[in-house]
């Protein structure tokens, strides 16, 4: 990241736009605004998706012919997996990024819309060849199986348009630094800073994969393709970009949470090492996924487990701040007893027990991921519908309802509007709704991944077979918990569009927690993110060197392409 300033034509955008909206600049929020409409869009598309596939897999619906099992689940972890949480979190930074440092950069709002274009535009050519039947690659587009070469181009796009907002937000952050020399960022502003830093990341490593392997493949320009190369970049992206909704989520929780139960932030120093850390030990976590993949030492493996169970510290770290800054909050409101403390906090306020939910389903997430990163146990629940339920307990409970419960601000903040008590009710509704149909998906499919389940399969009758007749029960409440989960996903649009047009006009803030200790505050190296990206780059070359070098110097013959049905 260079340092870019622009501190005049910034201020002389600040005057031209005083005409503040929510407190920040119109030309902010309507960013904000459009990345938003693209994630509920998506939402809602990648909610059918998943609801066709849970009918399918347990036998309630069979599919007309012009379209495939293969298709719905691609479309569903695309849309819902990459598509909704990068436009959701663009929107939700780059607004809390305004709100924190005084507004956005002309800059960055050039190459915000920018990146919105590609990404719109990669999204719908995406969308499209999945729709037709021409990428069913099952949302992980393993290779050696073949999606139409637009497809990749269509994600291509959406990962450079994800690359220009990076670089939006640096420019802003930088030009704050340059403006305001010897003061610490913000911390919402770092969270978002190290957000958009591992994006970078990434990206870098899917776009290798996708533009030098595997669209000149996909054309036919060379004839076969190294799967083994293949994952290795793919996971390197996939793993990462759970950790990035993972921060995204925790920003909410560190600094908005505090100013919702009227507390205040229980240490800013503890949770910018807790940043530091995932942004540092993340990337080389990917590893983990490929436990049983041949062409990796026991030794590599070893080595990648503990580095992957680097990631367990800040996510502890987060778990102790979370019920410290509750705890403090009830002790100050006069509570002396035990956890008298727990029955002081807004339990009535949709925000705040959204985030409290998404909250109780990481402790079980977080086992989860123990799990699955463990070398041996791993072995039991490896490709199992098992990793699926981990997947919807980590993305689709504790991700997604921490981004709900920041759309009950966020949307009003930005559109001027106010949650009214019956909004508010619908809301707790929904979070409740929402929960239950996920406690009843993701549980069935964990107990049928202890009893073999596979994932990413269309059938799993295996022709009557005895042992497979034992998954129809799991298969069936799996169904049901997707039903609920599409009537909490027809809820919450309902709520999002009365806040976004219907809603009393108001003011509505968005709630940024205060330090309880000014002496607790980290000191300024801390936003030296060239320390921190240094260290990342050792990490990943620790863990990535060797078998990239291995893989690339091993004579693989490739393999030529395979198509789904």
């Amino acid at each position: 990241m260079t340092h870019i300033t622009d501190a005049s034509a910034f201020d002389e955008r600040r005057a031209a736009d005083a005409d503040l909206v929510a407190g920040i600049p119109k030309r902010d929020f309507r960013l904000s605004l459009a990345n938003l409409l693209i994630a509920f869009i998506a939402l809602l598309f990648g909610g059918i998706a998943g609801l066709l596939q849970g009918f399918v897999r347990s036998g309630f619906l069979e599919l007309p012919s012009w379209i495939s099992y293969y298709a719905l689940l691609t479309a569903h972890g695309v849309l819902l997996v990459l598509v909704l949480s990068s436009f959701f979190s663009i929107g939700y930074l780059y607004a809390g990024t305004s709100r924190v440092l005084g507004g956005l950069a002309p800059k960055t709002i050039a190459f915000g819309w920018t990146g919105f274009a590609l990404m719109s535009v990669g999204t719908v050519i995406a969308a499209f060849f999945i729709l037709s039947g021409d990428a069913n690659v099952l949302y992980t587009f393993y290779t050696p199986m073949q999606a139409h070469p637009w497809f990749y181009i269509g994600l291509a796009l959406l990962v450079v348009g994800i690359l220009l907002n990076c670089v939006g937000m640096f420019i802003t952050y930088q030009s704050w630094r340059k403006r305001n020399p010897g003061e610490l960022t913000p911390l919402f502003a770092f969270f978002a800073n190290a957000v958009f830093v591992l994006w970078v990341l990434a990206s870098l490593f899917i776009a290798v994969f996708v533009v030098g392997m595997v669209i000149p493949w996909a054309f036919g320009w060379v004839p076969t393709i190294d799967p083994m190369i293949g994952r290795t970049m793919f996971w390197a992206f996939g793993h990462t970009l759970v950790n990035i909704w993972m921060l995204t989520s925790i920003s909410a929780w560190y600094v908005s949470m505090p100013k919702i139960i009227g507390g205040k932030i229980f240490s800013d120093s503890l949770a910018r090492v807790a940043v530091v850390i995932l942004v540092v030990a993340n990337v080389p976590g990917g590893f983990h996924h490929q436990i049983l993949d041949p062409g990796l030492s026991v030794e590599l493996k070893f080595l990648h487990v503990i580095q992957t169970f680097m990631i367990i510290f800040p996510s502890l770290m987060t778990a102790f701040a979370m019920l410290a800054t509750m705890e403090r909050t009830g002790r100050a409101k006069g509570v002396t007893s035990l956890l008298g403390w727990w029955k002081t906090l807004p339990w009535g306020d949709a925000r705040f027990f959204a985030l409290i939910v998404a909250m109780f389903a990481f402790i079980p997430a977080g086992l989860g991921g123990i799990i699955n990163a463990s070398n041996q146990v791993n072995q039991v629940v490896h490709n199992s519908i098992w990793v699926t339920g981990h997947l919807h307990l980590t993305v689709g409970t504790t991700v997604m309802l921490t981004f709900f419960g920041v759309s009950y601000w966020l949307i009003p903040f930005l559109t001027g509007r106010t949650m009214t008590k019956t909004l508010n009710k619908l809301a707790i509704s929904q979070t409740i709704i929402w929960a239950l149909g996920m406690l009843l998906m993701s549980g069935a499919m964990h107990a049928n991944g202890l009893l073999g389940s596979p994932r990413r399969t269309a059938n799993t009758s295996y022709n009557g077979h005895s042992e497979a007749s034992g998954w129809a029960m799991y298969e069936t409440l799996m169904a049901m918990g997707g039903v609920i989960l599409f009537v909490g996903i027809l809820l919450l649009i309902y709520i999002w569009v009365q806040l976004a047009f219907m809603a009393p006009k108001g003011k509505t803030d968005f709630p940024i927690g205060e330090d309880y200790n000014e002496k607790d505050r980290s000191p300024l190296f801390m936003d030296r993110w060239s320390i921190w990206v240094t260290l990342s780059l050792v990490s990943i070359a620790i863990a990535y060197g060797i078998p990239l070098w291995d893989f690339a110097t091993g004579h693989n013959p490739g393999s030529p392409p395979f198509l789904m049905p």
